[in-house]
């Protein structure tokens, strides 16, 4: 989605825009926000969403591209499918089109009914568009690209080709580093990442209740 397409809102809590480069983490680092009883609001999972089996926008995928990317149970061909748009730019722009306005509705919507002190938004394309606007600080997790690609291959099943076209089109490594507030390296096992996540949730918890006094 892109960040002309969030709705405009009130913002009385601390909005934190979590991103990074494929494979990088992201959803890992989300889950521990989460399990630390934070609102986590994930593009990605709306995306998904978007295109799940029955849903109206799926039907308009299949009759745009053909029910080649249909499989038996009538589920999309995810993987079809993101090979399609990554060496077809048009593809791509269509697609964007589509789902993108259905992801900010709920973005929108999950913002405005947050409940907890401080809300994640997480997008792996906060600082490609304007979404980095609608949030209060900039979170990057961030890996060389070399593990980028071998932890996307490992868990995709993607070739190193194809992952190299989607980091082309995302913001550069040291342009993302240069545009954050906070960085987390995850380089390291689970537990560095969670101790890491751990720290910036106090201070988060510190910079909501200075937001919302």
């Amino acid at each position: 989605m892109t960040g002309n397409d969030i709705i405009d809102q009130q913002k009385p809590r601390l909005i934190v825009g979590l991103t990074g480069g494929i494979g990088s983490g992201k959803t890992a680092a989300s889950n521990i926000f989460e399990k630390l009883g934070i609102n986590v609001i994930d593009t990605d999972v709306l995306a998904r969403q978007a295109l799940a089996s029955g849903s109206p926008l799926l039907d308009q995928v299949f009759l745009h591209f053909g029910y080649q990317l249909q499989n038996d149970d009538g589920s999309l061909d995810r993987a079809q499918l993101r090979e399609l748009v990554f060496n077809n730019q048009q593809a791509r722009i269509w697609l964007e089109q589509l789902i993108h306005p259905w992801v900010a509705e709920q973005v929108s919507r999950a913002l405005k009914q947050n409940q907890s002190i401080y809300s994640i938004l997480s997008s792996p394309l906060l600082l490609e568009t304007a979404q980095h606007q609608h949030v209060d600080r900039v979170l990057v997790i961030d890996v060389p690209e070399a593990m980028q690609i071998e932890r996307t291959c490992q868990r995709d099943g993607n070739t190193p080709e194809l992952v190299e076209r989607i980091l082309a089109q995302q913001i550069k490594r040291e342009d993302r580093i240069k545009r954050a507030d906070d960085v987390i390296n995850n380089t390291g096992s689970l537990s560095e990442l969670q101790q890491q996540v751990e720290c910036l949730h106090q201070h988060y918890l510190k910079l909501a209740e200075e937001k919302s006094a």
